[in-house]
């Protein structure tokens, strides 16, 4: 993943207090100026904020209940449902860049009014 690099706070050369970033609108030109000594100096990138979001989804919430109803998927009564304790329940191994790392297996409740999502 390319980003715009490192975008930190730059400090006046002059007094060592923060530079802001101003825009020279005459010469339309990003600058960073101190505003104890008017040191200007101009940008060498013209991102001065970045910022990164990092979300994790819940691989839970991405599996789709109708699975129960798959025939070619695997059924079992040795993990019964953490929420309602119905006895059958599916399972399936993800296909997931995190399978390549560990193999963990899904379940799903075949309780068709429950349909619980578990991992173990």
């Amino acid at each position: 993943m390319s980003g715009p690099g490192f975008v930190g706070i730059k400090f006046c050369p002059e007094c060592n207090n923060m530079l802001y970033p101003r825009e020279d609108k005459e010469s339309r030109v990003l600058m960073y100026a101190c505003r104890n000594c008017e040191h200007r100096q101009l940008a060498d990138n013209p991102c001065i904020y970045v910022n990164k979001l990092m979300h994790e989804v819940d691989e839970l919430t991405q599996i789709v209940a109708d699975v129960i109803h798959d025939p070619t998927l695997p059924k079992t009564e040795d993990h019964p449902c953490p929420k309602c304790t119905h006895p059958v329940s599916v399972f399936f191994q993800a296909q997931t860049r995190r399978a390549e790392e560990e193999m963990r297996l899904y379940y799903v409740c075949a309780n068709m009014s429950c349909q619980h999502r578990w991992t173990e």
